[in-house]
């Protein structure tokens, strides 16, 4: 028959045992938070701080020899500012930006978002047509294009895409 204390050093061992893998978890939880931590605040730094590239240029660079000045899928639209090339936009914004100055023969009139979904070849369906309608009022709110009444998004002069 096992003593009374046997069995509280066993339990106590067993306890002390499981105490140093939950800390040995934790500093991996922690460690991995942190480098969380300092990601979010690196980009927040790269994305306050002025280009220098852009603001000399007109369009956002990479510096590896050979490749192509222009934004990737998933990035941020920015402010228009004088100078500033269509380019730097997502191939998406671009599309919306040459339809709406009527490069698609539409006659650069004004259109809604079902129009401009239905342009794009996208059915008038409104899970496409919301997702034309964020790209159009992010478009809008930085300078690229105009929303002239609710919904009608048109084409600021000197800022469209040529075909």
């Amino acid at each position: 028959m096992p003593s009374v204390m046997g069995l509280l050093e066993e339990r106590e061992r067993a306890a002390r045992q499981r105490v140093e893998v939950l800390r040995a978890e934790l500093r991996e939880a922690e460690a991995a938070w942190q480098r969380f931590v300092i990601a979010c605040e690196t980009v927040g730094q790269i994305l306050a701080e002025p280009c220098e590239r852009e603001e000399s240029s007109g369009a956002v660079a990479d510096e590896r020899p050979g490749s192509v000045a222009g934004a990737a899928p998933g990035s941020v639209v920015p402010v228009w500012s004088e100078g500033l090339d269509p380019a730097v936009l997502v191939p998406d914004c671009r599309r919306i930006m040459g339809i709406v100055a009527g490069h698609d023969g539409s006659g650069g009139v004004p259109m809604d978002c079902r129009q401009l979904a239905a342009a794009l070849g996208l059915e008038p369906v409104p899970a496409k047509v919301e997702g034309v309608r964020s790209k159009a009022k992010r478009l809008a709110a930085r300078g690229w294009l105009t929303e002239e009444s609710p919904g009608m998004f048109s084409a600021v002069a000197g800022r469209a895409v040529g075909s």
